[in-house]
């Protein structure tokens, strides 16, 4: 790979440089992010609610690894490498599924205890030298945290408080403020799966900027007309773009929703609030529902994102029409994602080739490089 060199210091004083187009197209630079980045910090597999019985998984790719989640017959969501002790075989083929009582190897029926334990396989009886637990799956740590699995494959995960949960308190302001939603008791409304043939970067620096909301996004600055001005909410800490006068909920006309969340405060109602939690989860917050994205990169240039749409649990109980506010939010991923593929082929071109600027409503993306570069090892490239 060559590496071209990055200028941190201004273009001219209102531009900084972005990173260069290789960083987003470059199969050796994806493998690094793997290693580094997916297989070393906490990554949000699966919403905790979607394995809601015993044998209930998910197997989902965290960077290079296929990983499984199930739930216990105790209840307790366990997280193993999807690998077979044995030869390797793939223990779950299916995204999704669920067995009666154990995890069997397809290949030659290995079969493994909801908590990972070795407990048969052919002719094991008269192997009994063999210890089942130290011969059991290879087990990823796992938290629980908005509802959701968070896995970690590092062998000594960074701390989940100074990493995962410290990025609602710096965006907030508050380490209470996210905790008044009430996320892991809120119920799922809707799903939409979106296969984007873009870097998961472009999809980051998308998020957090909003220079570009004027432009493709007409319905959401109707909602939220201060972001017509090109400041994404991220660029302020504590700060919730306010909601139009005559608009009435975050909906795809403004019309109502439905009522504000129990804990929800004064200060928050008539708010949206977006945080990005490092490296592949985004989480926005209105009154009544929260909306958060899990992206699972598989290639320099593809990354699939899972978007949930999360109401209280009596609303998605009574049949409730969320359509419209669904709608909102669908049809700014769409348009953003359209734009995040527009952009990846430009990535290789050779006008991209030491990258781009950004102005200063976008300067916090500049931080968001730094950290990058600092997980690669490249921070003085």
């Amino acid at each position: 790979m060559t590496t071209t060199p990055i200028s941190r210091s201004p273009i001219s004083p209102s531009l900084i440089a972005t990173l260069p187009g290789h960083y987003y197209t470059d199969p050796e630079v994806f493998r690094r992010e793997q290693e580094r980045i997916f297989e070393s910090l906490w990554f949000c597999a699966v919403r905790s609610a979607d394995l809601d019985r015993p044998g209930a998984f998910r197997t989902v790719q965290v960077g290079r690894e296929s990983v499984i989640i199930t739930r216990t017959r105790a209840g307790e969501l366990r997280a193993f490498l999807n690998v077979c002790r044995h030869r390797g075989a793939r223990l779950c083929t299916e995204q999704s599924g669920a067995v009666r009582r154990n995890l069997q190897c397809p290949y030659h029926a290995w079969t493994y205890d909801l908590d990972g334990t070795l407990i048969a396989a052919p002719n094991l009886i008269k192997m009994p030298d063999v210890d089942r637990v130290a011969y059991g799956l290879i087990k990823v740590t796992l938290r629980e945290w908005l509802g959701y699995a968070w896995v970690c494959l590092a062998d000594e995960p960074p701390s989940f408080e100074d990493t995962v949960m410290y990025a609602a308190v710096e965006r907030l302001g508050d380490a209470a403020a996210i905790e008044h939603y009430g996320t892991e008791r809120l119920a799922l409304g809707k799903r939409v799966t979106y296969d984007v043939r873009a870097n998961w970067k472009l999809i980051v620096e998308n998020f957090m900027e909003c220079y570009h909301c004027a432009t493709i996004h007409p319905e959401l600055t109707e909602v939220l007309p201060e972001f017509a001005d090109g400041y994404a909410a991220q660029y302020y800490v504590g700060h919730g773009a306010e909601f139009g006068a005559e608009v009435k909920g975050f909906t795809v006309d403004g019309s109502a929703g439905f009522g504000k969340l129990p804990e929800v405060t004064a200060d928050q109602d008539r708010r949206y609030y977006a945080i990005t939690v490092k490296p592949t989860v985004f989480v926005n917050l209105v009154p009544d529902h929260v909306i958060l994205h899990r992206m699972f990169p598989l290639a320099e240039d593809r990354t699939v994102v899972e978007c949930d749409w999360l109401y209280a649990p009596e609303v998605v109980a009574s049949g409730a029409d969320v359509s419209k506010s669904v709608e909102l939010f669908h049809r700014v991923n769409a348009q953003d994602f359209e734009a995040c593929e527009r952009t990846q082929p430009a990535m290789s071109s050779r006008a991209y080739r030491r990258g781009g600027v950004l102005v200063p409503n976008e300067h916090h993306i500049g931080i968001f490089h730094e950290w990058l570069l600092d997980r690669l090892g490249d921070a003085h490239a």
